[in-house]
């Protein structure tokens, strides 16, 4: 098996990485960063699991956000957290 030392998401499953975010932001909060629908209607891990294994840019956005809150360190306590635009 491939040692990803430079990864920091090595190991962490997608749905792990969905269910912090919802705790820490909520479904609101991921959708003021992620404009996707699988978390403005009707959101639930399955569906949000859904769909971002099947949209790589939706998925990128995701993981960043995770990197940046919770392995980076940069997620404000006002709610006012801010992050580099991935393109689509």
């Amino acid at each position: 098996m491939d040692n990803q030392p430079n990864n920091p998401l090595h190991g962490i499953k997608l749905a792990d990485i969905v269910t912090k975010l919802e705790e820490k932001l909520g479904w609101d909060g991921m959708a003021a960063h992620v404009d996707v629908r699988c978390f403005q209607n009707d959101p639930s891990v399955k569906s949000s699991l859904k769909f971002l294994r099947k949209t790589p840019w939706a998925r990128e956005k995701v993981e960043q956000l995770y990197i940046d809150i919770f392995i980076n360190n940069n997620a404000p306590d006002d709610g006012s957290f801010q992050w580099k635009s991935i393109k689509k």
